[in-house]
Order: C-alpha cells, then structure tokens, then sequence
C-alpha cells in the first residue's frame, strides 16, 4: 500500500524543496513584478488625471462618480469572490470527477447574471445612488451643472461593477488553477487604456484652466478646474474609464483554456453547494462591508470640500476634497505597498505553520520581529514625507491644471504620513489573527476602526473651512487605525502570551533617535536647497527632493549603525548582498 500524500502546509506546499517550493518562488516573482508595474503605470494615470482635471471641483466630478463601481462592487460581492470562493474552487477541483469544471461554470453563471441585473439597476438608479454618495451642495441651483456631470458620468461608469467583479472571479479561477500572473499583469492593460483616453483628453481638450490660483481668468465653464464637463467630455472619460475595466477583464480570458477549464453556462444551481460559501466567509464579508460603509462617508464628506468652494459656500474656490484625498492616500501607499504588503506575505505563511503547530510562543516572536524590520523601513518614511510633502506633491501632481496645487496636497500627505504608521502596525497585528483563524475577532476589531473614521470624520468637518477638508479627513483615518493598533496589538499579544514587549520598546527609543536626528539633518539641508535652488521650477524641485532624501538616508544609516540597530543593518546587508551578486552575475555574463 502507498504512503498516504502529503498535506500541503497553509502556504500551498509539501514543506520539502524542489519542484513545488520553486514553482511556488517563481509565481511570486511574476506576481510581484506585476504589481509593482501596474502600481507605477497607476501612478502614472493618476497624476495624468489631475493634470487634466485639476484638484478641485471639476476633478471632484468625474473621480467620485468613477470610484462608485468599485466601492459598489466590493460591497456587494467582493468579499465573497475573495474571500469564500477560491477556497470552494479548490476544493471542487479535488473533490468532483471533472475537476470542478461544472462547480466553477455554476459560480461564473449565477455571478455574472447578478452582476449583470444588479449593474443595470445601479444605472437606471444613479441619480437616487448619487444622493448617497455627494454632498447636498451638489443639489443646489449653483451646482446644477456639476451635478447633472457626476450622474452622467455615473451612468457611463457604473456598468464597471459587472467588469470588475468578472475580473476578480476570473481571476480567482486562474488562482485556484495555479496561474497567478494574468491577474496581476491585467490591470496594467487597464492603465495603459487610461493613460491614452488620458492623453486624447489632453489632446482634444486640453487641461482645465485653474481659475483658483489665476481668478481674473474667465473661460468656459467646462474649461474650469470649478465647472462642469460637455457632453463630449463625458463620454470620453467616462466611457473610457468603462471600456480599461472591461479590456482588463478581457485579457484574462484566453488563459482559462490555457489553464485547462472550458466555461459552459449552467443554471442548475439547485443543490449545487452554492448556498454553503457564504456561510463560510461570513465574518470576512461583514469586515468589508464595515470599511465600504465607513468610506463611503468618507467620500460624501469629502465631495463637501470641493463643492462647498466651488459655488455653494464662500471658498472662493479654495476648498480640498475627495481628488486630494484619495491621489494623497495613494501616494502615501506606495511604501506599504513595497515593504509592509511584501514582508506580511511572506510572514503569513509560516504564522500559519507555527499557529496550528500551537506554538504560539513563536508565533508572537515572528510577529514582533517583522514589526521591528517593518518599523526600520517605513518610520523613517514617515517622519521625512512631512518634510518633503510640498515637494512630492509639486513633482507628482504639480503639472497642467494641478500646476499651482501642489499646497493642497501637501498638508494631506504629511497627515497620512503619521496615518501610515498605525495602518502598518494594524496590517501585521491582522496577519498574526488570521494566522490563528480568528475573523470573527477581526471583524469586531474592524468595526471599531471603521466607527471611529466616521465619528471623527464627522466631527472634525463640521463648520471647517473648504480648504481643511482633506487634510482632516486624513487626520480622521490616522485616529481610526491609532484606535485599530493599539486593540489588535493588544489582544493578539493577549492570545500569543506577549510580542516581546520589552525588546520591542528599546528599539523604539533608539529609532526614535536615529529618525529624529536624520529627519532634522534633512530639515537643515531642505533649507539650505531652498535657499540655493528656490521656487517651484521642477528641475528645482526635483534636486532638491533627491539632494535631501539622500542626506536623510545616509545620516540614518550612520545612526543606525551606531545605534546597534540590527534590524536596519541586517536589511542593509541583505540589499548589498543582493546587489554583489547581481554584480558578480553579470561580470560573469559578459565574460
């Protein structure tokens, strides 16, 4: 008689080297590398959009109406697909004679008929739906045009639900079947589409004129970073936004026949196993729906920044809104997306491994360790981007209609700045949870997060000048994951029986010296550019951001390594050891 096989461990493997350790690898790589140049190509569509459109009012218009499907979709079915199916995928593959193929056809039948009827409903209902989602200054007289855009706009862009939600089920398909890369080279196709509907915009229309900074300029309404959009303007931008969506869902499907499944509709979902995954996913599927709602009062009092200054109140056009917001968010992602999101995904595997081992000692030692080599990373961003913001902001975003705007984002990014850090420590504290199965207990957690934005979002905005909007908002998120911090880490040092807490706390005074220091250095050396290269001239800018970011990097270092801080010196040797072999690699190549 055989040996029985091997159970894969939580990460997908037997626990052995070889073939699947390095098919495991080589999926990875093309993921992340997928990620990161469809991050930069997203990058790209973003600051292209608010060089066209400008950060106030008239980008207000079409950004909010374009985030509405994919705040929709999420609400209404992306936990499922996310967090439900792909597990049932799997299990139909090993499960049923014919690999899972009626199973999946089933799932992509029923989804695609109620993505289908629930997106023709939202676009029959956009101007009821846009009532949630915009402030009530949008439905006054002096705001008539602008809001009669966001529904058209609307209209055009809500179809996207269908699009995306295909997309992730596809996706998720391909997953399961153990082709990764599509999924995350796709929507590359989607920015690549954005950024030439972008270009054509330009093309056709030029940028908004930004009668904010230049007021005694008088041009067309729909020419104006405060006005509303022609109907020519509408339909390029908003069918344009549709059909990126609907050619990144496209591109997927050649690679499902590549990946051995032939999809053929089926309607007999009765008994099918369907109604048993919702049940499975519940507590995942409530935390999303948690965030959405919390979001989406976070973009109804962001849309009031921008309104209330364009016409509605007396801002005289200097108001920040939901284009400030959300680009700022962004932005500020970028260093969690490389380091915190890359690190978790690693950690997360052997957490699982040593959870249900019940070794929940080291459990807590590998949680503690990734949050000092995480901290060793992004703190030193966060204490350097309030520093910099005005600069980051004019060489992002400082271009066509956003060329005078980079002050709107400045005091944005430095409050996300200190928002990123609590975000970061509340993202591995939930890696550590879901190690230990607990989404039930993340859920509760969750819905404390989510209260506490809307509290303070409404709290803090009210009777605010227009031009604070953004800025508190941001301040409003940073307070929600302050709160989502200190209870994950808490109640997961609770259930681990400690993360180090000692340790973890002389780390923190040294790195709070060595930050300190290097971040005043580079206050000192800022000053000093300014005063050499002054104004906003973006070969000025840009030295000036490259001279500082250097100086900060390298009087950190130095105080690091007197410091004795171990987690930065061993994160540098690994990035020199990387960098001698490439180099070694490549004189070998040449040879």
């Amino acid at each position: 008689m055989s040996p029985p096989p091997e159970r894969p461990g939580p990460d997908g493997t037997t626990g052995k080297t070889g073939k699947t350790g390095k098919t495991l690898l080589g999926a990875s790589a093309v993921m992340a590398a997928g990620t990161v140049v469809s991050r930069l190509s997203g990058y790209v569509r973003s600051a292209m959009l608010v060089a066209a459109l400008g950060a106030y009012l008239h980008g207000d218009v079409f950004n909010i109406a374009n985030t509405i499907p994919n705040m929709l979709y999420i609400l209404l079915a992306g936990g499922v697909f996310n967090a439900v199916l792909v597990p049932q995928l799997v299990r139909a593959m090993e499960r049923d004679p014919d690999r899972g193929d009626a199973y999946t056809s089933r799932v992509i039948t029923l989804a695609a008929l109620f993505l289908a009827g629930v997106s023709a409903v939202l676009v029959l209902t956009a101007p009821l739906l846009m009532r949630i989602f915009l402030d009530g200054c949008y439905f006054t007289p002096e705001l008539a045009a602008q809001r009669d855009s966001a529904i058209d706009f609307a209209r055009y862009c809500l179809p996207q639900v269908f699009f995306y939600g295909m997309f992730v089920l596809i996706g998720q398909v391909l997953n399961a079947r153990g082709t990764f890369g599509p999924m995350m080279w796709a929507p590359i196709a989607n920015n690549l589409v954005s950024i030439g509907v972008l270009a054509a915009y330009l093309g056709v229309f030029g940028h908004a004129v930004d009668v904010v900074a230049h007021p005694g300029l008088h041009p067309a309404a729909s020419d104006s970073v405060l006005g509303p959009f022609g109907s020519s303007q509408e339909l390029l931008l908003g069918l344009g936004s549709t059909v990126g969506i609907a050619i990144q869902l496209l591109v997927l499907l050649p690679y499902l026949r590549a990946a051995g499944f032939r999809f053929r509709p089926r309607f007999d979902f009765r008994n099918a196993g369907l109604g048993h995954t919702l049940h499975l996913g519940l507590w995942t599927v409530l935390f999303v729906v948690a965030n959405q709602i919390a979001y989406t009062v976070v973009v109804r009092l962001a849309s009031s920044g921008t309104a209330a200054a364009g016409g509605c109140g007396a801002g005289a056009g200097h108001g920040t809104g939901y284009t400030v917001y959300s680009n700022s968010f962004l932005l500020i992602m970028a260093p969690h997306s490389v380091i915190t999101v890359s690190l978790a995904t690693a950690m997360l595997p052997r957490l699982s491994r040593l959870a249900a081992a019940n070794d929940l000692r080291r459990v807590g030692r590998e949680v503690a360790q990734a949050m000092r080599t995480t901290y060793a990373l992004v703190v030193p961003i966060v204490a350097l981007l309030p520093v910099l913001a005005f600069d980051v902001a004019s060489i992002v975003f400082g271009w066509g209609a956003a060329a005078d705007s980079a002050a709107s984002f400045s005091t944005t990014l430095a409050v996300f700045a200190l928002g990123l850090f609590f975000f970061t420590t509340h993202y591995l504290m939930l890696r550590g949870f879901y190690a230990l199965e607990q989404t039930r207990r993340v859920f509760f957690i969750q819905c404390a997060v989510a209260l506490t934005n809307i509290g303070m979002a409404v709290l803090l905005t009210r009777g605010i000048s227009p031009v604070q909007t953004a800025p508190r908002l941001a301040f409003a998120f940073a307070a929600s994951y302050a709160v989502g911090s200190v209870l994950s880490f808490s109640q997961l040092s609770r259930q681990l029986g400690g993360l180090e807490g000692a340790r973890l706390a002389r780390f923190a005074v040294r790195m709070l010296i060595a930050t300190g220091i290097a971040t005043g250095i580079a206050w000192l050396v800022l000053n000093g550019m300014q005063a050499a290269l002054p104004g906003t001239g973006k070969p000025a800018v840009l030295a000036r951001l490259v001279v500082t970011g250097l100086a900060d990097v390298a009087a950190f270092v130095t105080l690091a390594r007197a410091l004795r801080i171990s987690e930065v010196t061993e994160v540098l040797g690994l990035v020199t050891s990387r960098l001698a072999r490439g180099g070694t690699a490549g004189r070998r190549g040449s040879r």
